[in-house]
């Protein structure tokens, strides 16, 4: 077993654990005034399941305090997060009130590609692909997302301990909207938001390859899978517009929409960044 990589501050840098391929650490994107994001603090990534036990004890090093598990109670049943000594593992169920999102329906697919065949025919009409914009603008509006990420924001804020990891089950939706929104509050441009979001493409989706080849085997079109096992910028578009067009910025998200204090803001950036 090698030792993990120290976070270096390049932003976008490759995950430091081979197993969890769409892992990155947040540090490195410039915000507010031209600061850093603070590496080693904010880590996303996808759920543990596919984890080694030598990488395992990477993940261990990099001195993690606080797990947000975004996913479902069915989720997390399916496939628990691990067990790490001194670290706090918090459920925070953001797509409760939502019986349809696909992004909760994502470890069927992993676990059974030949599940993906059902899919075929949403797939080539486009609903799917609509159906995860939606979910996207859910996000931003049901009671559940509200409650699940006002309390992340509120834990990054201080009542929880860093450095933090959040994540789902694929980590690139909900988890994606975590990171862009926190990253936003963080001053980060937008251009750089989508950036960061858009690398589950480059990440995740060759990681997913006997998932690809099984859906093919049984008939599909690979390609036919990109719109729900990757990520595509009008997915986060979306969530931005509903955000804009309810609250006007991601300050009045964070105060309107979650119901957090407004000192929170000024609170994540002097803790975040440089």
């Amino acid at each position: 077993m090698t030792d993990v990589q120290k976070p270096n501050g390049q932003p976008g840098a490759p995950s430091p654990i081979v197993s969890l391929p769409n892992m990155r650490d947040l540090g490195g994107w410039r915000g507010s005034d031209g600061r850093a994001v603070r590496p080693g603090l904010l880590y996303r990534t996808a759920d543990f399941a596919g984890i080694s036990a030598d990488d395992a004890k990477l993940f261990a090093a990099l001195g993690v305090r606080t797990v947000y598990d975004l996913r479902s109670k069915a989720e997390r049943a399916a496939a628990p997060d691990l067990v790490f000594d001194g670290v706090d593992d918090i459920a925070l169920d953001v797509l409760a009130d939502s019986e349809t999102a696909i992004p909760a329906s994502l470890g069927g697919v992993f676990a059974d590609p030949t599940l993906a065949v059902e899919l075929n025919k949403k797939l080539k009409d486009g609903t799917a692909a609509a159906a995860i914009a939606g979910t996207y603008r859910d996000m931003i509006t049901l009671p559940s997302a509200n409650t699940a990420y006002a309390r992340f924001f509120a834990g990054l804020a201080g009542v929880d301990r860093a450095p933090v990891a959040f994540h789902c089950t694929a980590g690139k939706d909900r988890t994606g909207w975590a990171a862009a929104s926190l990253l936003t509050v963080l001053g980060v441009s937008r251009d750089d938001v989508f950036a960061d979001y858009l690398l589950t493409n480059d990440r995740l989706v060759p990681a997913l390859k006997p998932i690809f080849d099984k859906f093919g085997s049984e008939g599909g079109d690979p390609d036919l899978l990109l719109p729900i096992l990757g990520v595509r910028k009008e997915y986060l578009a979306s969530a931005f517009e509903e955000v804009d067009s309810r609250y006007g910025s991601i300050e009045g998200y964070l105060t309107d929409g979650l119901g957090l204090d407004a000192s929170v803001p000024d609170t994540l950036r002097a803790s975040f960044l440089e």
